[in-house]
């Protein structure tokens, strides 16, 4: 199922100046795939809306569990979606770009897993402010209490639950709500009843404490609560409220909530805790850059009358053609109306704009600030911008992490035009999937970011495009890089009868750090007094760059480095832009066999669960491909082990770990760094690299 397939189940029973109203709210689930019912990688979009209290109850409670009942069961053992690696990680980039508010749902027994920590960062990412639901409250081992100490441990956020449980377990009655003081139940068919009253005896001292538990945390973090607890001032469930609410929005204070979808319980607080405490668009300041003056930043505003600005963050082949999935930030967009790509300066009429319901459409005329939507017949790629040709704004993009692992792809037979016309497709859909042509074996290659991600698109061109491919054997992305830093000094001098080739260069290369822009290689000139004309600049600056694209130890890219240009030496004659580009790519060359190269391979973070009863074969599994074991949790029936592991040693573990566990087992691969291969390896690397330049040679 599409990712945004299930969002806005609801918004038809909402006019569209109260829909305009809200933000966009994230549901996802970071427990592991057997333990729950959802996979970690699943989002759920649903529109931000305030409700009276009745409506709470009769309407958007049951309207949200309507739309989660089958993901959130609590005593499901079937995943809606398996998947094995982090390898869809785009999906989620893709959604926390434009989500104003997430709400984290954790398993009441499993608590905080390693997939957590990874959505925390990327929210963080994004800065986008979440409250945590804390599911399954009915399940056997529930404990509300040890999930919430590990949100503090774990995400380093300050967090406290906004209520407590009555009974747990085959006992869950409902809970207490800390600021209305009042106990509540879930009634009726559906739990869409939401009766209110007077807390039990037995549950007033746990109250008490909690409540006094929540005021000292949001003491850390909120100035006014500070001074309150200083002068021991006791604040009101209203001053409680509101400073709940600035601390979220400014992502210092993770709220908690908890109860049990499947039984409808503490669903219709949990709504209206999205309402009370998560920022509407109008509170989100949301940046764009001003192409017209040199990328400059500009607030984008929530109006809705104001230049239409929208981001197109995800295209899905629809059967009335490309559907592509739009935020609007600022202005409407309107059916029939035209809009302006950023990217390539083309206008286009908007002949069809629809809100989703599930895998149905609504037609729509217009779409406010605020608002997710979906065209038909908009030719784009995703993270496009789009305006309404008045403003040269573009959107910041998102984070786009690096291919890891690339395959050679060739058709079964003749090359047919779908082949290429599918990689085209599948490169506008998804920006971590990447594909060009090997100027030396002038095979396809495509990139992504692991086995299964490459083997999904090979199979969507067999079913989408009739389209059988070859593959190749799985290539690590390794990278190269130097140690230490070394001098250069290279002349480069060719005559061959009238004017040849001259040019000097000298200056030093050394490692780099990656910057905050994400960048590790860098030029710097340094030239004084026009030993080499100014012209020639940008041609020694393309000379190491080009040497920079594959590396002279086995032909993988080159990382971290920056060259410095300190002097040289031109001839009136014989120098050119060529004779300095040349002399600056061997000069290059020369330094960096000087500075002890090594090579890089990708570690991944490998995060395991399987039966406990398999732990020591799985663990030994990883031990045997020479993986570092970095925390290990064991539950009641099922353990979960974080490891790091060479990318080049996990081909084939979807197998292992299948038959190590009798099928019950299930591992995801997140990409952490690019970490020193071992002496040894490097020289079976540059050993197996030259005997292939040998072959190719033949």
């Amino acid at each position: 199922m599409s990712v945004f397939r299930s969002f806005i189940n609801a918004q038809s029973a909402f006019s569209a100046q109260a829909r305009r109203a809200f933000s966009t709210t994230m549901y996802g689930n970071t427990t592991a795939a057997k333990k729950s019912c959802i996979s970690p990688d699943m989002l759920y979009l649903q529109p931000r809306w305030h409700v009276q209290k009745d409506q709470s109850a009769q309407g958007t409670g049951k309207v949200l569990v309507g739309m989660i009942q089958k993901r959130w069961n609590s005593g499901s053992t079937q995943p809606v979606q398996s998947v094995r690696h982090v390898d869809f990680t785009i999906e989620v980039e893709r959604a926390l770009r434009v989500l104003d508010g997430a709400v984290l749902v954790l398993c009441a027994v499993s608590g905080v897993q390693s997939q957590t920590i990874t959505v925390d960062r990327q929210m963080k990412r994004y800065n986008v402010p979440r409250i945590c639901f804390i599911n399954k409250m009915d399940r056997a081992g529930a404990n509300p209490w040890k999930v919430v100490d590990a949100l503090r441990k774990k995400l380093k956020m300050h967090a406290a639950a906004l209520q407590i449980p009555m009974g747990a377990e085959d006992n869950f009655k409902g809970v207490i709500d800390l600021l209305k003081w009042k106990a509540v139940y879930f009634e009726g068919a559906d739990g869409v009843n939401v009766v209110e009253a007077e807390i039990p005896e037995e549950f007033l001292e746990l109250a008490n404490t909690k409540r006094a538990e929540l005021f000292e945390h949001l003491a850390e973090v909120d100035e006014t609560m500070s001074d309150m607890f200083i002068m021991e001032e006791t604040p009101t469930s209203e001053q409680l409220a509101e400073a709940i609410r600035r601390a979220t929005i400014a992502n210092k204070f993770i709220p908690v909530m908890m109860g049990s979808a499947i039984k409808n319980k503490g669903v219709q607080p949990l709504l209206d805790a999205v309402c009370a405490y998560l920022p509407n668009p109008s509170e989100v300041e949301n940046v764009a850059l001003d192409i017209k003056n040199e990328e400059a930043k500009v607030t984008l505003s929530s109006g809705e009358n104001d230049p239409f600005v929208g981001l197109a963050f995800k295209l899905e082949e629809g059967r009335f053609g490309q559907l592509t999935y739009m935020r609007v930030y600022q202005g409407t967009l309107r059916r029939g109306g035209f809009i302006t790509n950023i990217k390539n300066d083309k206008k286009v009429k908007v002949p069809r704009l629809v809100r989703m319901h599930s895998n149905e459409l609504e037609d729509v005329d217009e779409i406010g600030p605020g608002e997710i939507c979906a065209m038909f017949g908009v030719d784009c790629s995703s993270g496009d911008t789009f305006t309404d040709g008045a403003l040269q704004y573009t959107m910041t993009s998102m984070f786009v992490p690096n291919p890891v692992i690339s395959l050679s792809l060739k058709p079964k037979g003749k090359e047919t035009p779908n082949f290429s016309k599918a990689l085209n497709r599948f490169q506008k859909e998804d920006p971590t999937f990447k594909v060009h042509v090997d100027p030396e074996t002038k095979e396809t290659i495509i990139e992504g970011m692991g086995e299964l991600h490459l083997e999904i698109y090979v199979e969507r061109m067999r079913r989408e495009y009739n389209v059988d491919c070859v593959t190749g054997k799985p290539q690590v992305a390794f990278r190269e890089a130097i140690t230490e830093g070394a001098k250069f000094n290279y002349t480069h001098k060719k005559q061959s009868g009238g004017a040849g080739q001259y040019g000097r260069v000298q200056g030093f290369i050394e490692p780099a750090e990656i910057d905050e822009d994400g960048v590790d290689t860098f030029f710097e000139s340094r030239v004084v007094g026009g030993n080499i004309p100014t012209n020639y600049i940008p041609a020694c600056e393309k000379g190491f760059r080009e040497g920079m694209q594959k590396g002279f130890l086995i032909g993988h890219p080159i990382t971290g480095v920056r060259m410095v240009l300190e002097d040289g030496a031109a001839h009136a004659v014989d120098s050119s832009e060529l004779a300095f580009k040349i002399a600056t790519l061997n000069a290059f060359k020369e330094a960096y066999m000087k500075s002890s190269p090594v090579i890089m391979e990708p570690i991944m973070k490998v995060d395991i669960t399987a039966p406990i009863e398999f732990q020591g074969t799985v663990m030994g599994g990883i031990n045997k491909r020479k993986g570092t074991i970095v925390d290990t949790e064991s539950g009641e029936d099922y353990f979960t082990c974080v490891a790091e592991v060479s990318l080049n040693a996990m081909f084939g573990y979807a197998s292992e770990i299948r038959g190590q566990s009798q099928g019950k087992g299930e591992f995801s691969m997140e990409y952490l760094r690019h970490q020193r291969v071992q002496p040894q390896e490097q020289i079976e690397l540059i050993k197996a690299h030259q005997k292939k330049l040998k072959e190719d040679q033949k």
